[in-house]
């Protein structure tokens, strides 16, 4: 009879989700194999060092205020660093910093007499903070379903703030210039940002995977490990090897190698260019937005405002493009460089890299804030998850990778007739 370290257990993809649930299932005596099809672990959350320079594979933070962050990382090690509770807008007339003064009491005067909205928008701010740290996330879960512009609308935000910020800011987190994601969503991060900060660790947000990949003891990572088609009796990889299996965890998008799976997943799409600029000032760990109706950039962000520099007179800049373009990558860093210039007053930048992430976050209708068993479930010993199973985030990412080494282990526990 086989030993629970005897079962044949795999999981397909070594991002986030896929660690999780390596990591729960280790815990009950088992020890699981990753298949990772690329050389990486971490999936979307990945850091390169060009030069010194640490770049993340798509700028992106940390909310720690995320419930599933909060249980699986260790912070401390983590070396977080907080992002000021704001941003710099540039319009068309002006720029301008707001923030929340209720955390950054040096936001106040500035967001109280800023023109990205009446005095009663920003009282509107103030009560919508109010409201959703009072209100439970579950129960944000459970609200009917809007797209965020139309909730915007319904609670009287002016078109101005709108455009000027709630367009700039969560289009950057959304990855959609239209504010088209679900209500739920935008309360749900909304939450997390007014109950924490936004952060980064020190050495970048690849950090974040390699301590999931640090805990692991006796979990195997096959990296380099394509799998061609999954069925219900066996895993078939790109090499052409069989394996024969007692439970598989998929944790990544299914659609191109499950047998019977039909489902056709839609993702969003962005650009992540990085420059190094001259040294300047200190400069404030704020991200910087843009509300130019023209402008390919998104915004843009200073990682050296927290973390190190190779080089002590100049600084790194990240720039995020989510429109639709058909530049190759030197047109396009030619056209930002410009557009640094022109808009955020940033000369002499030096490209350094361009990342094309088709595939940044999952474009989904109705969210939810875990998945369901019917999600989760495919075939008794198949099981998925990932956010594209709940909602487009690191929290779902992490809760989806528990709850399905949790149907793992209790599929197991039936084929055994015993409870460890």
């Amino acid at each position: 009879m086989k030993t629970d370290r005897d079962k044949n257990i795999y999981i397909i993809g070594a991002g986030v989700s896929g660690l999780i649930a390596a990591q729960n299932i280790e815990q009950k005596g088992y020890s699981p194999t990753i298949l990772e099809a690329t050389s990486n672990t971490g999936g979307r959350v990945r850091t390169e060092i060009i030069d010194g320079w640490i770049l993340d594979v798509g700028f992106q933070v940390l909310l720690d205020a995320y419930p599933m962050s909060k249980k699986y990382l260790n912070y401390v090690d983590l070396n977080l660093q907080k992002l000021a509770p704001g941003a710099h807008l540039y319009t068309e007339n002006d720029s301008f910093k707001i923030g929340d003064p209720l955390r950054d009491i040096s936001f106040l005067f500035p967001t109280l007499f800023s023109d990205v909205g009446s005095l009663k928008d920003k009282l509107k701010v103030f009560q919508l903070n109010l409201h959703l740290k009072r209100t439970q996330i579950e129960t944000l879960f459970d609200k009917e379903e809007t797209s965020t512009l139309a909730y915007l609308q319904r609670l009287g935000f002016s078109d101005k703030i709108i455009k000027q910020f709630f367009k700039p800011f969560f289009s950057g987190i959304f990855l959609e210039p239209d504010l088209r994601t679900s209500s739920r969503m935008f309360e749900f991060i909304y939450k997390m940002f007014s109950e924490g900060f936004a952060t980064l660790p020190k050495t970048g947000i690849g950090a974040i995977a390699n301590q999931l990949v640090d805990k692991l003891k006796v979990t195997e990572i096959q990296l380099n490990s394509e799998v061609r088609k999954l069925t219900s009796e066996h895993i078939t990889m790109a090499s052409g090897e069989k394996y024969p299996y007692d439970a598989c965890i998929v944790a990544t998008d299914p659609s191109s190698f499950l047998d019977g799976y039909s489902v056709v997943h839609s993702w969003k799409k962005c650009d992540t260019l990085y420059f190094t600029v001259p040294r300047t000032n200190d400069k404030l760990p704020l991200i910087h937005l843009s509300a130019f109706s023209g402008s390919l950039i998104n915004n843009i962000f200073y990682p050296t405002s927290v973390q190190d520099s190779p080089d002590p007179n100049h600084e790194l800049v990240s720039v995020t493009v989510l429109k639709q373009h058909s530049l190759s990558s030197q047109a396009l860093a030619s056209q930002v460089k410009v557009e640094l210039g022109k808009y955020f007053s940033i000369k002499e930048a030096k490209f350094i890299k361009h990342y094309i992430l088709p595939k940044a976050l999952p474009d989904l209708g109705p969210v939810s804030y875990k998945p369901t068993l019917n999600m989760i479930n495919f075939k008794d010993k198949i099981l998925l998850c990932g956010d594209h199973t709940a909602n487009g985030s690191l929290n779902a990412a992490m809760l989806s990778g528990e709850l399905a080494s949790k149907r793992v282990l209790d599929h197991l526990i039936r084929q055994d007739g015993h409870i460890n």
